[in-house]
C-alpha cells in the first residue's frame, strides 16, 4: 500500500509541476511589465520624440483698423489674412488657401468683404475704393442678400477669431484725436 501511495503522490506532483509550466502568475505578471516596458521604449516614446514642439502663434490684441491699415493684412509674404464683414475684422489666416494670395476668395483679402459675399461675387467694384471715405453702408442690398451675408457672418464667427473692428479712417481720427 506505501507503494501506491508513494506513485500516486509522485504523479501528482508531476501532473502539478507539468500543467503550471511557463504560466504561472509571477511570469504573467513579469511578461506584462516587459510588454508595457517595450510598447513604452519603442513606440510611444518614438511619436513623442518625433514631434515637434510648436509654438503657439503670439496673441493677438484687439485693434480698430481703417480701410487703408487693413489693406497690408492681405496674407502676401506669409503675413496673416484678415478682412472685414459688417465691421468686425476677422483672422482668416488659417483658410489661407482660400482667402490668401491665389486662393478663390483673394480679392477680400485686408479689405471689407461684406458687400462681396452678400452679393456672391467676387468683382473688384465689389470692394470700397476710396480707403480714406466713409464704409459701406451696404445700401441696396436686398432681403436675401442681406441674409446670405448673415450666414457667412455666423459662419466666420463660429470658425475665425475676430481680431478688431472697421472703421472710417474719419471716425478713427474722431475717437484719436484731441478732445
Amino acid at each position: 500500500m506505501d507503494y501506491v501511495e508513494h506513485r500516486m503522490a509522485h504523479e501528482a506532483v508531476r501532473e502539478a509541476a507539468d500543467s503550471a509550466g511557463i504560466l504561472t502568475p509571477l511570469n504573467a505578471i513579469l511578461a506584462l511589465i516587459l510588454l508595457y516596458s517595450l510598447h513604452a521604449t519603442f513606440f510611444r516614446g518614438a511619436s513623442s520624440s518625433n514631434r515637434s514642439l510648436h509654438r503657439p502663434p503670439p496673441p493677438v490684441v484687439f485693434r480698430t483698423y481703417t480701410p487703408r491699415t487693413l489693406l497690408p493684412f492681405n496674407g502676401e509674404n506669409d503675413g496673416p489674412v484678415y478682412f472685414a464683414v459688417r465691421g468686425r475684422v476677422f483672422d482668416v489666416s488659417r483658410g489661407r488657401n482660400f482667402y490668401g494670395p491665389g486662393g478663390p476668395y483673394s480679392n477680400f483679402a485686408g479689405r471689407d468683404a461684406s458687400r462681396g459675399l452678400a452679393c456672391g461675387s467676387f468683382d473688384e467694384e465689389m470692394l470700397t475704393k476710396d480707403l480714406d471715405g466713409p464704409l459701406d453702408p451696404l445700401d441696396g442690398l436686398g432681403r436675401d442678400e442681406l441674409e446670405a451675408l448673415q450666414g457667412w457672418e455666423e459662419r466666420f464667427l463660429e470658425k475665425y477669431d475676430v481680431v478688431g473692428k472697421l472703421v472710417s479712417a474719419h471716425e478713427y481720427g474722431e475717437s484719436t484725436g484731441p478732445k
